[in-house]
C-alpha cells in the first residue's frame, strides 16, 4: 500500500509541478484554503496531517509564491488566517483539467462499484487508525 501510495504521490506531484509549478501539497492546501478562505493554520495543518512547522514552511513559501496571505486573526492575536490570493485561486482552477484527466484514468481502468470500494477502504482507513 506504500509502494503504491508513494509512486501515485510523485507522479501526481511531478506533473503538478511541470504543469503549474506547484507541488501537490500545496494545491492541496491551496484547495483547503479556498473552500474554507480564512482558515486558521492549525486547521489547514490538521486537514493535510502535517506538523506545525512542516506547515508553517509550506505556508511561507506560498506566501512567496503569491498564493496566499497570512492576516493576523482579529479573534486571537496569536491565530493567523489565510486566504487564497487571485493567483493562487487561478492555481486551483488551473489544475481542474488535471483532476479530471486523472480520474479518467482510474474511470477507464475500474468500474464505479471497486472505486466505491477503494474510497471505502481508505475512508476506514483514515478514520480507524
Amino acid at each position: 500500500m506504500n509502494m503504491a501510495q508513494r509512486k501515485l504521490f510523485n507522479y501526481v506531484d511531478k506533473a503538478c509541478e511541470d504543469a503549474l509549478e506547484v507541488s501537490v501539497t500545496q494545491l492541496a492546501a491551496l484547495l483547503y484554503i479556498v473552500k474554507h478562505s480564512g482558515c486558521l493554520q492549525k486547521e489547514v495543518a490538521k486537514a493535510l496531517a502535517l506538523n506545525k512547522s512542516a506547515l508553517t514552511g509550506l505556508i511561507v513559501r506560498m506566501e512567496r509564491n503569491g498564493l496566499v496571505e497570512r492576516l493576523v486573526s482579529e479573534d486571537d492575536a496569536r491565530g493567523i488566517k489565510l486566504y487564497a490570493t487571485p493567483a493562487g485561486l487561478q492555481k486551483t482552477l488551473d489544475m481542474m483539467p488535471f483532476i479530471d484527466e486523472l480520474n479518467a484514468l482510474f474511470s477507464d481502468e475500474f468500474s464505479e462499484e471497486e472505486i466505491e470500494t477503494v474510497l471505502k477502504f481508505l475512508n476506514f482507513v483514515l478514520k480507524r487508525f
